[in-house]
């Protein structure tokens, strides 16, 4: 370990980084399969089929990133595991509900008797309304400090409602890529509603984090580091032209650059979800405890991490391996 300076700060940084990876990687993939549940109620019968046929191969494999994040917290950072999760125990269980509630009507509303496909219809969008807005909770109140009062709930509520959406968003933009004709049509449509959602969250939450505490303002507004990240609010706005701008020309002859709504929206994610990360950075537990208080010994967190040197490129692999046999766009969903 002293090959690399002082294990008790390198580890727990490597950790907090590959945590942080693996929380943005959950975000984006399963952001856009559970938006693609919460779009479920604006779609045909048929149509809901084949936005099931654009999830279904890969559905699984992306919850698995949410796994990874919780186990990299509970193992590196044990201290900090049981502070968030006490304090967020309510969401966090109506998020497992929802996940829960999601993958058996995912399973049986293609199984299920004609009559009752309807049932299993609304119990997924269901699951993936409860797991949206649970997970915008628990952000909401992690930015506010995890401490439960009327204003910070409030906020959270907000905060929920504007996840919901921007996930709804990137949702859209994934059915844009994966269908074709009236559909996709639609698709574009709900993009267009959805990003400005998406727009008002990142500006809610972008404009709130730094009056949480004097340090994240310092770190935001104080020279010259305000000059370093002014490409970051201004990479955004372009972002969100642009796709603004692509989301009224489309769908494009013979289905060209469909893909390209959903690479601009993962990229606002990423701008966004790194923005976050600098805010809160070194902090696993805003102005509580930072990720070197909250580590595990270095001697534990260095064969912990010869075991994610492992499991990290197995689940890029299948992950990656997923995409690639399943490119193309989606077909009828058949369990016969």
């Amino acid at each position: 370990m002293h090959y690399f300076g002082d294990p008790a700060i390198w580890l727990p940084f490597v950790f907090a980084a590959l945590m942080g990876v693996s929380i943005l990687i959950y975000v984006v993939l399963d952001g856009f399969d559970l938006g693609v549940g919460v779009l479920f109620p604006l779609a045909e019968d048929d149509e809901k089929d084949r936005m099931i046929a654009s999830i279904g191969p890969f559905w699984d494999a992306n919850e698995t990133w949410l796994v990874l994040a919780v186990g990299l917290l509970l193992v590196a950072f044990p201290s900090a595991h049981g502070t968030i999760l006490t304090a967020l125990y309510l969401p966090v269980a109506i998020m497992l509900i929802g996940l829960i509630l999601r993958g058996v009507a995912f399973e049986f509303r293609a199984k299920a008797p004609a009559p009752h496909k309807r049932l299993w219809n609304n119990a997924f969008f269901a699951g993936s309304l409860m797991t949206s807005l649970s997970q915008g909770f628990m952000l909401g109140m992690y930015v506010m400090g995890l401490e439960w009062t009327w204003l910070n709930v409030a906020f959270a509520l907000l905060t929920a409602v504007f996840l919901t959406v921007g996930y709804s968003f990137i949702g859209a933009t994934w059915v844009i890529h994966k269908t074709s004709e009236a559909l996709q049509i639609k698709a574009v449509e709900w993009a267009k509603g959805g990003i400005w959602g998406l727009v008002l969250g990142i500006a809610a939450i972008s404009l709130a984090t730094p009056f949480v505490s004097a340090r994240i303002f310092d770190k935001w507004f104080s020279w010259p580091e305000a000059l370093y990240l002014a490409p970051l609010p201004i990479l955004s706005a372009i972002l969100v032209f642009w796709l603004w701008s692509m989301l009224r020309r489309m769908p494009h002859p013979e289905d060209r650059r469909s893909w390209q709504p959903f690479a601009a929206a993962t990229a606002l994610w990423v701008m966004a979800f790194g923005g976050m990360a600098y805010s809160f950075y070194p902090y696993v537990v805003p102005e509580q405890l930072t990720i070197y208080d909250a580590a595990s010994a270095p001697e534990s967190l260095f064969i912990i991490l010869i075991g994610t040197c492992i499991v990290l490129p197995t689940i890029m692999g299948y992950t990656v391996l997923s995409y690639v046999i399943f490119r193309g766009k989606a077909t009828e969903l058949r369990y016969d």
